[in-house]
């Protein structure tokens, strides 16, 4: 049964007092979960009870066996540092990350806790596994796009707005590190589709206008936006602000076109929480998670705003209509 933020919060504050400390003892096992948005983020908030309910599928229920300690970094270094070092300190059974920060955070800590990842982008790529299929140690998770979307990012675009002369990718190199990784695919992909490829890199809210005007100057220009958390904090602020300068941009994240953004292509992340569950469910029951392989996306999700279209005076073709999953109208 789906419960509200803040019910699904106070239960698990007020899991600790409902037990005397030796049943906690001998009865809890306990979960550290990172989370790389704000808890007022109804979107990963869905994704966080998708998590909770498949575990309870699995037998283990708050209050009853399981403890759940949950912290909510926002997208910001320092609260995922800090945020990491707590969860540690609570010596969890496992603990489940989301985002590259937050992995990132916990494993310059050097834990021997076991680790499910998620939203973490070509864990190989980035040096976080050697091997998806035997990734050995204490970590193991559900890896986000690899490195070749890019070219699948440009191609949606393109057909979009054909009249596109180039591409920028727009990340926050401190909050995805991994989009560089996105960058020299979009480079590789570009030439057989006739276009240029430059990187917009936004350190404060500030650069959000300098750095799209002067995008919108170039003329014919589109924007690809990987999955960032500094720019996920503030999607609604980036739509308004791309919408202004009547750029067409694809989204890898789907909450902006709840914001208004024009187009999304992503990974079902809902059907990867519950499959995280899975796997903690197999590591608590004595699974190690350097046997577990880890899992690429199967899913993927085009939506497309019909109403953003129109305000940027672009006619979506029919055969890319035919591509969407979903039509925001």
């Amino acid at each position: 049964m789906a419960i509200g933020r803040r019910q699904f919060i106070s239960a698990i504050g007020a899991a600790a007092a409902a037990w005397p400390l030796g049943a906690r003892a001998q009865q809890l096992r306990r979960i550290g979960i990172l989370m790389n948005t704000d808890a007022t983020d109804k979107l990963h908030q869905s994704y966080l009870q998708s998590f909770v309910g498949s575990l309870s599928n699995f037998g283990w229920i708050e209050a009853q066996n399981l403890r759940i300690d949950l912290r909510w970094t926002g997208g910001d270094a320092d609260r995922s540092r800090t945020a990491a070092s707590e969860v540690l300190q609570l010596s969890p059974d496992v603990i489940l990350s989301s985002s590259t920060r937050n992995l990132s955070s916990l494993l310059k800590q050097g834990p021997t806790t076991p680790i499910v990842f998620i939203q973490v982008s070509d864990p190989v790529a980035q040096g976080f596994v050697s091997n998806l299929a035997h990734p050995g140690g204490n970590i193991t998770g559900f890896a986000a796009f690899e490195a070749s979307m890019g070219g699948k990012w440009i191609d949606l675009l393109r057909q979009m707005a054909p009249r596109l002369k180039r591409v920028a990718l727009v990340f926050n190199p401190e909050a995805s590190p991994q989009s560089k990784l996105f960058l020299a695919s979009l480079e590789a992909a570009a030439p057989s589709f006739g276009l240029e490829v430059a990187a917009a890199h936004l350190q404060d809210d500030a650069d959000i206008e300098s750095a799209l005007a002067a995008l919108s100057r170039q003329g014919d220009t589109g924007l690809v936006f990987p999955a960032d958390s500094f720019m996920e904090a503030r999607s609604k602020l980036i739509v308004e602000t791309v919408a202004r300068h009547r750029l067409p941009a694809i989204y890898v994240e789907g909450n902006y076109l709840e914001d208004g953004g024009l187009m999304s292509y992503n990974q079902n992340f809902d059907d990867q929480f519950r499959q995280a569950a899975s796997y903690v469910d197999r590591i608590l029951r004595g699974a190690k998670p350097g046997d577990l392989p880890i899992q690429l996306p199967t899913k993927f999700k085009l939506v497309i705003n019909l109403t953003a279209a129109k305000a940027l005076g672009l006619t979506v073709p029919p055969s890319l209509l035919a591509l969407a999953d979903d039509v925001i109208e």
